[in-house]
């Protein structure tokens, strides 16, 4: 039987880069995106773990390249886009997902630098990898990107100034990118992770994840770095042409749950 709807929930074929894929969420959405069919193009600062990541994807029989990139870095992240479209040929979807945290309080001596390092990594290069990118986006016909923010951009958590500020940024960046390109097809959206089982929240002691997540999450633990992917997956598929400037919690009812 024929199928009735009319529009594709297939990324097969499609080229994929995304940033942080070395660990956490970004490793998930390469597995998940490489699952899917797309050719990924992984990018990361941390060598070891993307090597890593890339040799995972390639026993499995996944197209992928690996590329090491230190975001800070605005001239080289010019340079690897580029050599990535000319690797495959084009390019369909940008994840930016890749993120640091330092926490500094207002008055501390690092603060600036923290701020710097920060700000830099989460907003200023998710602008800087979409400029590099926009000309292959807008050669594709189905360009999206999802830039991830956090559930900080929608609230704060002390000590937390570069961080929440640079989350609260990549939301207003989202919606002033999605205005900006939906007459050219490109869509633009943001995922906003709530407590996830990642890297940057291994330090935190079990039972405290344990007792954050029941008094605070609706569903009552920490999310997994593979159920964020899957709402990135969502936002980036061709039957999602009219779904842009989005801003959705992967967060398990944090941002919802007063008590």
């Amino acid at each position: 039987m024929p199928r009735l709807s009319q529009l594709s929930r297939s990324i097969e074929g499609k080229v994929a880069i995304i940033t942080g894929a070395g660990s956490g969420m970004g490793r998930a959405t390469a597995h998940l995106f490489a699952d899917e069919g797309a050719q990924v193009a992984l990018i990361d600062v941390n060598e070891a773990s993307l090597l890593a990541v890339q040799d995972e994807l390639s026993q499995a029989g996944y197209v992928s390249r690996a590329w090491v990139l230190d975001l800070l870095d605005r001239d080289a992240i010019q340079t690897v886009v580029a050599d990535i479209a000319s690797h495959f040929g084009r390019i369909d979807i940008l994840i930016n997902n890749a993120g640091i945290s330092i926490p500094a309080p207002l008055d501390s001596d690092h603060y600036i630098e923290a701020w710097d390092k920060v700000v830099g990594v989460l907003l200023t290069a998710q602008t800087l990898m979409v400029r590099a990118a926009l000309p292959h986006l807008r050669a594709s016909n189905e360009g999206r990107v999802v830039n991830i923010a956090s559930t900080e951009g929608l609230g704060a958590t002390k000590y937390g100034g570069p961080y929440t500020a640079a989350k609260t940024g990549v939301i207003g960046l989202t919606r002033s990118m999605a205005i900006e390109f939906g007459r050219e097809g490109i869509t633009v959206n943001c995922v906003c992770p709530g407590p996830i089982n990642t890297g940057m929240t291994q330090g935190i002691n079990e039972e405290h994840k344990v007792i954050f997540a029941k008094r605070r999450t609706a569903i009552g633990r920490y999310g997994e770095p593979e159920e964020v992917a899957h709402a990135t997956l969502s936002l980036v598929l061709p039957a999602m042409r009219y779904v842009t400037g989005v801003v959705l919690p992967a967060d398990g009812g944090l941002t919802i749950k007063n008590a």
